[in-house]
């Protein structure tokens, strides 16, 4: 995981200067503002990976030495047969479509948004998989 957060890190440092370049040359606010964005974005998503590697144990992508091999096995546990990210999807598209074409799409894209993520972080705290 150190590695990954090296490369948001060189990443948000390029899109710094890209940013600045970009903004000086062409003197157009749009194109700047998003690489300024992408320089945050990814500045957040290096910070987090940096302090996420020095907490858990180094994996074998750390390793110079290591084979592809030495990486396989379990990766963590992923909802095999879950409908809620489909409604999460229908609803975003929804929520976004409204800001082109009318604020009241969110009428319908909200409650969408609300019973998927309701959905998603409750799904295995129902039925059988209920904690007793």
């Amino acid at each position: 995981m150190k590695i990954q957060g090296k490369m948001f890190i060189w990443l948000s440092a390029f899109f710094l200067i890209m940013a600045v370049v970009y903004g000086v040359w062409s003197k157009e606010p749009a194109g700047t503002t998003a690489l300024f964005l992408a320089f945050g974005l990814s500045i957040m998503i290096g910070f987090y990976l940096g302090f996420t590697a020095k907490r858990v144990d180094a994996g074998a992508q750390d390793n110079k030495e290591a084979d592809v091999a030495d990486d396989a096995g379990e990766l963590g546990f992923f909802s095999p047969h879950s409908w809620q990210p489909l409604a999460l999807g229908v609803g975003g598209a929804l929520a976004f479509l409204g800001v082109a074409i009318g604020w009241w799409l969110l009428y319908f894209g909200a409650p969408l948004i609300m019973i998927g993520l309701w959905g998603w972080v409750f799904e295995y705290y129902r039925g059988e998989n209920r904690t007793q």
